[in-house]
């Protein structure tokens, strides 16, 4: 914990030689959402190779590059694609498009992700924003000891995710006639799909969608005291009752299919913060 200041600074100082604004909301876009990027005014882009201490991205559908710019006129940092700890990385560095969100200066964070629904009342396509997270990686980005200058020891999770930015995310729902549903994210570490029974667990458990991601971004983010708003795209239905096989490539197609309602909420909820 103790190096992840320097790093997160060292990795601002290289963003700001080319780019000196000050980004009120960091944007994580997750499997097959890139596209939203392309409602974002860019000003300047780093490949993550460019950007020191960052992993490189090895997952299908994420380009691993971080563009800086303007979106509905609020300035913002968009992470298109993240890192998991099925590639091999720690929860500590699956946070670091968070931890260099937060030393650039932004107050705020959208995540959004692939998930499966295990819910009956998901299909494929929808979106569901996230009340709240289950952590089944069985790793958490604050293990060691902790830097005070980053967050406190014990941060509290009781609310992870902003009911005020939920509100919103809901409003421009029903101002654009679609679906979002509302419910509990579970993480998984992957990188394989899950069984039936698996499925059935986490339904058993009150999760309404799972995924292998998101959740070291926002514990990082909280002990920040950063704000969080999550999004999952519905990408396939995980019944354990009439089990049909997932592969990356459908996962993405699906995704992609909902990126105008991710691109509403979003532009919505930023444009709030002016």
């Amino acid at each position: 914990m103790q190096e992840v200041a320097n790093q997160s600074a060292a990795a601002a100082a290289a963003v700001r030689e080319r780019w000196d604004s000050t980004p009120s909301v960091g944007i994580i876009l997750g499997s097959g959402l890139g596209g939203l990027a392309d409602k974002i005014v860019v000003e300047q882009t780093f490949d993550y190779a460019e950007i020191p201490h960052f992993p490189r991205t090895t997952a299908l559908g994420h380009k691993g590059r971080l563009i800086c710019g303007r979106l509905a006129d609020v300035p913002v940092v968009a992470f298109q694609g993240r890192f998991h700890l099925y590639e091999g990385y720690t929860a500590q560095q699956a946070a670091q498009p968070a931890r260099l969100s937060r030393a650039l200066g932004a107050d705020t964070l959208i995540v959004s992700n692939a998930a499966g629904g295990v819910n009956p009342r998901y299909a494929v396509g929808d979106v569901m924003v996230i009340d709240d997270q289950i952590n089944f990686l069985f790793d958490n980005p604050l293990i060691g000891v902790n830097d005070d200058k980053l967050g406190p020891r014990f941060p509290d999770m009781s609310s992870p995710y902003d009911r005020d930015l939920m509100e919103i995310a809901a409003e421009a729902a029903r101002r654009n006639n679609f679906v979002l549903h509302r419910g509990v994210y579970l993480a998984m570490l992957g990188p394989t799909y899950e069984t039936r029974a698996e499925y059935r667990l986490a339904r058993h458990l009150g999760a309404d969608a799972v995924g292998m991601s998101t959740v070291p971004e926002v514990i990082a983010a909280r002990h920040a005291d950063m704000r969080v708003l999550g999004l999952s795209t519905i990408t396939n239905v995980g019944s354990p009752d009439a089990p049909s096989g997932t592969s990356g490539h459908d996962v993405i197609n699906a995704a992609q299919s909902a990126t105008h309602k991710l691109t509403e909420i979003v532009q919505s909820v930023v444009a709030s913060l002016k």
